[in-house]
């Protein structure tokens, strides 16, 4: 009996908070990522969660001293920042005030699956949270045009760092992900 693949995609903050130029942690190429992570949320069907990274309530530890230098985070008048971008609003989604997110995504997503992760921003929450999913044993696809950082330099520093991790890790594009995904079993089916 051939076994059905279950592929995931796990997207990385596409919040306004990074989509908007009007934010102190605007990502500059977030309009080419987002185009990149809708044709991938399309392919994935109900295989998908997004996270979001949201500031603590009351900072503890280094935090405080990040704060410090991002007060507007915390200001609720901001809280538009922390929803997901309006187009993916009502999917799925969990939510942080750490950078990596896999320990809150792990127990959502099985085993076995085929885990392909995207978003904002390449050298920080997206590192972050493959880094944590390599070390929790997960192999991982990272779909270099469906993110995004500050800078293409930190964008391409990030690809470096990853390019090193090729026995838990490939870096891929949108097109090879799309051509290459073979029968899904999507959760819903």
């Amino acid at each position: 009996m051939k076994q059905t693949r279950t592929d995931w995609l796990l997207v990385v903050d596409m919040q306004p908070a990074f989509s908007c130029k009007e934010s102190p942690w605007f990502v500059p190429g977030y309009s080419e990522c987002a185009e990149n992570v809708s044709r991938l949320v399309d392919s994935f069907k109900s295989n998908v969660i997004f996270t979001c990274f949201v500031p603590p309530a009351n900072p503890q530890g280094s935090w405080q001293s990040y704060y410090d230098q991002h007060r507007f985070a915390l200001d609720h008048s901001n809280k538009r920042l922390w929803e997901l971008d309006p187009q993916w609003r009502g999917r799925s989604s969990i939510s942080s005030h750490r950078f990596a997110k896999w320990r809150e995504a792990a127990d959502l997503i099985p085993l076995n699956a085929d885990l392909v992760i995207c978003g904002v921003a390449t050298d920080c929450c997206v590192l972050g949270t493959v880094l944590e999913a390599n070390d929790d044993g997960r192999s991982v696809q990272l779909v270099s045009d469906a993110c995004a950082a500050s800078t293409s330099e930190l964008h391409e520093a990030a690809l470096t760092i990853f390019a090193d991790r090729s026995e838990q890790l490939t870096v891929t594009n949108t097109d090879k992900v799309i051509g290459n995904r073979g029968p899904v079993k999507a959760l819903s089916e």
